[in-house]
C-alpha cells in the first residue's frame, strides 16, 4: 500500500480520541516493561473499550493435550447448546507474549453471537518461557485434537474454522497450511490484521510510532517468542515465505489502515489469491491495531465483527 506524508491525517476523529486518552494516561509502552509486567499491564487493560460481553448458555473450560505432554486450558463459548453446532478455533492475539482467552472473551463470546457458532479460544504457551515454535505447535495440536473430540462436544467436525488476530493471526495462517498437509478441512481461516513476513514492511514506517502497536513493541514481542533471529525465516512464522498455499482454506481477511502490520496483511492475502485460494479482504479505514477490542467507542470494531461473522456463518453454510 501507499502511504501518506501525514498519517495522522488518516484517524477517525473517535480514534484519535482514544490514542489521545491512551497518551494522556501516561503507562509505559510495553516495550519498556518486562515480560511479566507486560503480561499484567495488557490483562488489567483488556476489556476497558469493549462492549459487555453477550451472555453465553455454553461456558465451558476444556484442557487440550499437546504433543509434549502438556494440557493447554481452553474455552469452549456457545450461545446456544445447540448439537452439531460450527465451530471457530480461536488464537488471541498479544504477540506470542501477552493475552489469554480472559482478554480476549469479549470478542470472542460476540463472535459466537452473530456467527451463530460455538468458539473454542486456547490458551496456547507464551513467550519468553515458551520460544518458537511452541505456539505453533499449541495450535496445530489443538485443531487435531478438536476434529477428534468435536463429536462429543456437540461440535460439528464438518464445519470447522480457525481465526486469530494479530500473533493469532499469524499462528491461523500457519496452521491453515499444516491442515492442507494433514488432510484437514477447514472451512475458513479468519485473520485480523496478522503477521506474516520475515522482515518489517513499509507501513512499519509509516506507522512506527503514535498509533497503539509501535514498531519498537514488534521487535520487543519477536525478541522474546524467536530469541533466535533466524527463526524469523522459518515458514511457520513468516507464511509469506510458503512457497505453496494452493489449496488452503478459503480466508478472509480484517485489516487497520494505520497500523505497522496493514502491508503484511495485504501482502499475504495477494499470495493467497495469485495462488488461487478464495480471499474476502477488508481494511477499516482511520484506525489502529487492536481496534476490534474497541466496540465501545470505535464503531469500526462493530463492523468488523459483523463483516468476520458473516464470513462464517456463509463459510459454515449458514446464510441467514
Amino acid at each position: 500500500m501507499s502511504h501518506p506524508r501525514n498519517p495522522q491525517s488518516l484517524l477517525t476523529p473517535a480514534m484519535r480520541q482514544v490514542l489521545h486518552a491512551i497518551a494522556k494516561a501516561g503507562r509505559p509502552p510495553l516495550a519498556m516493561l518486562s515480560a511479566q509486567q507486560a503480561k499484567e499491564a495488557y490483562a488489567a487493560g483488556a476489556g476497558v473499550l469493549e462492549p459487555d460481553p453477550q451472555k453465553m448458555a455454553r461456558d465451558d473450560t476444556l484442557h487440550i493435550p499437546t504433543r509434549d505432554g502438556a494440557l493447554l486450558p481452553a474455552k469452549l463459548w456457545a450461545q446456544h447448546p445447540k448439537p452439531q453446532m460450527p465451530v471457530l478455533l480461536y488464537f488471541h492475539g498479544g504477540g506470542f507474549t501477552v493475552g489469554s482467552p480472559q482478554t480476549h472473551e469479549a470478542l470472542c463470546k460476540h463472535l459466537a453471537h452473530l456467527a451463530q457458532c460455538a468458539v473454542l479460544s486456547l490458551d496456547y504457551r507464551l513467550a519468553p518461557e515458551h520460544t518458537f515454535p511452541t505456539a505453533h505447535h499449541d495450535a496445530f495440536d489443538a485443531l487435531q485434537w478438536l476434529v477428534q473430540h468435536a463429536p462429543e462436544l456437540g461440535l460439528d467436525p464438518t464445519r470447522m474454522a480457525i481465526g486469530g488476530d494479530s500473533a493469532g493471526g499469524t499462528l491461523t495462517a500457519a496452521t491453515a497450511i499444516a491442515a492442507r498437509d494433514a488432510g484437514i478441512d477447514l472451512k475458513l481461516q479468519l485473520m485480523f490484521y496478522p503477521g506474516c513476513s520475515p522482515e518489517h514492511m513499509a507501513s512499519a514506517d509509516t506507522f512506527e510510532k503514535g498509533f497503539l502497536l509501535e514498531k519498537s513493541s514488534i521487535d520487543y514481542f519477536y525478541k522474546h517468542y524467536l530469541p533466535n533471529a533466524a527463526d524469523r525465516r522459518d515458514p511457520r512464522f513468516s507464511p509469506l515465505l510458503v512457497g505453496d498455499v494452493s489449496g488452503v482454506a478459503p480466508a478472509w481477511l480484517g485489516l487497520a489502515e494505520c497500523d505497522p502490520l496493514v502491508d503484511e496483511g495485504v501482502a499475504y492475502a495477494d499470495h493467497l489469491r495469485a495462488q488461487g485460494v478464495s480471499v474476502d479482504l477488508e481494511i477499516y479505514k482511520g484506525v489502529v491495531h487492536s481496534f476490534i477490542q474497541m466496540g465501545r467507542v470505535i464503531p469500526e470494531a462493530l463492523s468488523a465483527h459483523a463483516d468476520a461473522a458473516r464470513a462464517l456463518r456463509h463459510a459454515f453454510g449458514e446464510h441467514a
